[in-house]
């Protein structure tokens, strides 16, 4: 990296991506961090004529700053802790991830979301939300700013709404606390999401949602191999190439081996996920500036139905795998 090149770009994202974390503190909840710094870039970059000698800078730090944020997000996971699901709950978690996946890649193409941004927000509902994006966004041909920008905003929303009405509509059942529990943990998209409806049904479903939510991040990079597959299975890529994987879901499997080997004080690895969400803060705001509002408009209708129907389908097949299991 050419620091002399870079740096003035680079400070003006971290400068609107910690406002935002200040920002977080006095707006509603559904107002997070990454959003705010996300919109805030949108208008700042449609509004302002920036100079051009912050270009370099901001693109660095949108693509570099997404992927350094993977590997903070591997902290909470624990392989120890997500083996006390048991083994039928797990497959059930893996099938759902997998077959959403799936119908993302197809269905995508059926709701003709422009360039990448249906199979982003389909892998973002399957799995882990905003750091899901960030995670396939890299590895991607033909990328473009917007796909990025509407993927997060369209999982922010959906996790939102998920969250404030999930645990309402789940409560209608008939089911006990865990499933209920599993249900929330298997659909909803952020760990916040997870526990902020999880707990409003009581402490068996939250502690339950957030187990069954980390299991789910577990399957990140298994989905990202699978959604490699199905983007390249038409070329003549070698099958070898599928699982070439990027640096940062190297280290992500390496951190996750060190979390569930060695027990970590809680508030060092909440302090550890903090800064990947400063870090993804800052790499939202980037992307932000580079994105263009018209462009946004016209292909955010399309993203934001293609979400509704995949997380609906979601909730569907997890509720369907409870009542057979």
């Amino acid at each position: 990296m050419n620091w002399k090149e870079n740096y003035q770009g680079i400070l003006f994202a971290v400068g609107i991506g910690l406002f935002s974390m200040l920002l977080e503190t006095v707006t509603p909840a559904a107002l997070n961090s990454i959003l705010l710094a996300l919109l805030l870039g949108i208008v700042l970059g449609n509004a302002l004529k920036l100079p051009a000698k912050l270009d370099p800078g901001i693109g660095y730090t949108g693509s570099k700053m997404l992927e350094i944020s993977i590997l903070f997000l591997a902290v909470g996971i624990n392989y120890t802790q997500i083996a006390a699901i048991g083994m039928m709950s797990f497959f059930g978690i893996a099938v759902v991830v997998l077959f959403i996946v799936t119908l993302t890649f197809f269905m995508s193409k059926y709701f003709n979301c422009p360039t990448n941004t249906g199979l982003l927000v389909g892998f973002g509902t399957a799995i882990c939300g905003s750091s899901a994006i960030a995670a396939l966004a890299p590895s991607l041909k033909n990328k473009e700013k917007e796909d990025v920008a509407i993927a997060m905003a369209v999982v922010n929303l959906m996790g939102t709404l998920g969250m404030l009405l999930l645990p309402w509509i789940v409560m209608q059942f008939n089911y006990p606390s865990a499933d209920l529990g599993y249900i929330i943990g298997a659909t909803l998209h952020s760990v916040g999401n997870v526990a902020g409806a999880g707990f409003t049904i009581g402490k068996i479903a939250g502690d339950a949602a957030i187990t069954v939510k980390l299991a789910r991040v577990a399957m990140l990079t298994p989905g990202l191999i699978y959604m490699n597959y199905l983007v390249n299975r038409d070329s003549k890529t070698h099958w070898k190439s599928y699982f070439k994987l990027p640096w940062y879901l190297i280290g992500f499997i390496a951190v996750t081996v060190v979390v569930s080997m060695i027990d970590i004080p809680k508030e060092t690895s909440k302090s550890l996920e903090y800064i990947g969400k400063i870090i993804l803060t800052i790499a939202m705001a980037a992307i932000g500036l580079k994105v263009s509002f018209n462009k946004l408009l016209k292909a955010g209708n399309r993203g934001v139905r293609f979400g509704i129907v995949i997380f609906v389908i979601q909730i569907v097949l997890v509720v369907i795998f409870l009542k057979l299991r």
